[in-house]
């Protein structure tokens, strides 16, 4: 039986990871030199994978964390799908200690299962997840793809890492995530499974004996 290989990441750091600043999909943010020090090390570490197709957001962080790959000619496709959650009117801004308690509050109501509740003026997991299914559908189409590389965004991840490992979305925050993290996955034709969770080792230079 043919096996579909998901090398799930997520982007390298951003400026606005180092400054606690809110990013999502409304916030268009580039790697920062250490983000791309992660890139070159995840590239340094997989390049000798023979992936069939790139996929990334269409955000700039997204496909700078996997410019590499692509400089060597692989396939790319950018999917507005993968683009992070919409944190509404906290876009762009540094948190506060008001907003602070309002987006804890959001996140016990998303983990209680009001997962189609909207952060305030931008959206909801489950909106995500919806955008997200059209992507689903495509990868899966796609049995010629046998290695594919998906680069995308942290909420967003967990909330992907839910519908393909058929969690309810209220159980997205289980699922950690780092800048560049690895989740690699395996899909049978009937379902997913995880071979590495949130892996950062490729982030630690080889030690040279």
């Amino acid at each position: 039986m043919s096996i579909k290989k998901v090398y799930l990441i997520r982007h390298g750091q951003t400026d606005y990871n180092l400054q606690s600043i809110v990013q999502g999909s409304g916030v268009n943010s580039s790697l920062n030199a250490e983000g791309q020090r992660q890139a070159s090390l995840f590239f340094d570490k997989y390049k000798a994978v023979a992936f069939d197709k790139v996929y990334t957001s269409t955000l700039q962080r997204s496909i700078q964390s996997v410019q590499k790959f692509l400089d060597l000619g692989l396939p790319h496709e950018q999917h507005a799908g993968l683009n992070e959650i919409n944190w509404g009117t906290r876009e762009g801004t540094r948190i506060t200690p008001e907003e602070d308690a309002y987006y804890y509050n959001m996140l016990e109501t998303w983990t209680k299962g009001g997962t189609d509740q909207p952060i305030e003026g931008g959206e909801s997991p489950q909106m995500v997840s919806d955008r997200q299914r059209v992507f689903v559908d495509l990868m899966l189409s796609r049995p010629e793809e046998e290695t594919i590389l998906v680069c995308m965004h942290g909420r967003a991840m967990r909330i992907l890492l839910c519908q393909l490992l058929r969690y309810p979305l209220r159980c997205m925050d289980n699922f950690r995530h780092e800048n560049l993290c690895l989740y690699e996955l395996d899909y049978t034709g009937s379902m997913f499974s995880v071979r590495k969770y949130c892996d950062v080792a490729h982030l630690q230079p080889e030690m040279v004996l």
